[in-house]
């Protein structure tokens, strides 16, 4: 897999403000306002960044914590886990294994089969229909 390797300056200006705030400085769109948080399209989700397949629609469901959330990833390789211990808790943050992109976090909460859910912000997908 080829690395997105791209400047802070060429970042800038092929996202939105919003964008790379959440990929490019680690922030958190407010719960419920993202435009896949509701989201039921049939699809794959990509990385908003460079366009990696991350998750597949059929693994969407409502967690009701606000946010896009998915019980498993596209492949084992699309992701990159990193331990967070910011805020003063232990989470896992969830980037983009292609461009290391932000995307949220997973945690230990989810359904069946894999009992994970990747909590991740709607800034930091693009979803391409089937």
């Amino acid at each position: 897999m080829t690395k997105a390797k791209l400047s802070d300056a060429q970042w800038r200006e092929k996202l939105t403000p919003e964008q790379y705030k959440i990929c490019r400085c680690s922030a958190t769109e407010p719960p419920f306002t993202g435009k896949y948080a509701h989201c039921k399209d049939d699809g794959i989700y990509h990385c908003s960044c460079c366009g990696q397949a991350l998750f597949d629609s059929n693994t969407k469901y409502d967690s009701g914590s606000g946010w896009p959330s998915y019980w498993d990833r596209v492949s084992d390789q699309a992701l990159k886990e990193i331990t967070d211990s910011s805020l003063g808790m232990h989470r896992v943050e969830v980037t983009c294994s292609a461009c290391d992109a932000h995307l949220g976090h997973v945690f230990p909460d989810g359904p069946e089969p894999t009992g994970l859910r990747y909590c991740i912000n709607s800034a930091a997908l693009d979803l391409k229909a089937r």
